[in-house]
């Protein structure tokens, strides 16, 4: 308040700022469960969806781009670990098939790690990604990843109290190690309110080309929304660290959280255009004394296209 007992612009600002945090509270409008207000800087499903065409045409922009910086890894012999971690039907996948649709496997691999086995269980926790890990000139992009025990393992019981600790407490050593050995660590967390979850959730029953997103465990783990909120919360804090910081991702609008993961993505390893300069086609063998051989022996695939 001001000395004459007005209230000042910055001072109204904050009210009104306050008041409106209250209210989305109150409506559940949160990406950590029903009852719990969103970010500030969250759209969340607020946002309007930009139009496919301007999606796509940046779309087209960016994947030049992530071709440049592919160049650069491979001839750098750089060394890129970016992880995804989020809820289920997030987005994850989605973003990491638009970073990887044209780029070269060679260069961009995907680790999609299956349940561990009795020996990997048996093993140190953070043993069975390390072989996953970049050499020189890769970057690897981890559909979730050690993460897993914070997460799914630790909020379905999948892990003991004494793991978790334990893993709590050698992360953040395992990923500095990781970066002073010269590795680019990029961790993303790709979040979204509970009612988009339930969209894509009933989205993906209904659609059989979809349905196989959807386990068993995703459906348990709706009942567990504000555990695994709880598990989330403990893990940014603990894990978001100065030398591999945690980026959060608005993930409601899957076009904008591609474009926005894949721009910032962009923006965490500085390179230069090596594009290959433009090739001119040779001319082709003449044909020679070579006549092609008669195929009528040969299996064919049959002609279902184009339709007569």
């Amino acid at each position: 308040m001001r000395g004459n007992g007005t209230t000042s612009d910055a001072e109204e600002m904050t009210v009104a700022k306050k008041a409106k945090a209250k209210k989305s509270a109150k409506a559940g409008t949160g990406g950590a469960g029903p009852g719990v207000a969103r970010p500030p800087f969250w759209a969340g499903r607020d946002a309007v969806k930009m139009p496919r065409k301007a999606y796509e045409d940046e779309l087209t922009r960016l994947e030049t781009e992530l071709v440049k910086l592919q160049h650069w890894i491979k001839e750098k012999g750089l060394k890129v670990a970016v992880i995804f971690e989020g809820r289920d039907s997030a987005g994850k996948g989605g973003v990491i098939k638009r970073i990887t649709y044209r780029t070269s496997p060679r260069v961009v691999h995907v680790v999609a790690l299956a349940i561990p086995t009795e020996k990997e269980r048996s093993q140190w926790y953070f043993q069975r990604y390390v072989p996953h890990l970049p050499s020189a000139g890769e970057m690897v992009l981890f559909d979730r990843s050690w993460y897993n025990r914070a997460g799914v393992e630790r909020v379905m019981g999948f892990c003991t109290d004494a793991e978790f600790q334990e893993f709590m407490a050698t992360v953040n050593g395992f990923e500095l190690a990781l970066v002073r050995s010269g590795t680019i660590l990029v961790k993303y967390w790709l979040d979204i309110a509970d009612e988009t979850q339930e969209e894509r959730f009933e989205a993906r029953i209904d659609d059989p080309r979809k349905r196989w997103k959807l386990s068993p465990m995703d459906l348990k783990a709706r009942s567990h929304w504000v555990d695994y909120s709880k598990a989330r919360d403990a893990m940014l804090a603990h894990t978001d660290t100065e030398h591999a910081p945690w980026w959060i991702v608005d993930a409601n609008i899957k076009r904008h959280a591609r474009l926005n993961t894949i721009t910032h993505l962009l923006d965490q390893v500085p390179y230069k255009d090596l594009t290959p300069r433009k090739l001119k086609l040779p001319k082709r063998q003449p044909a020679g004394d070579y006549t092609p051989p008669d195929y009528s022996g040969y299996n064919f695939v049959p002609a279902v296209w184009p339709k007569e």
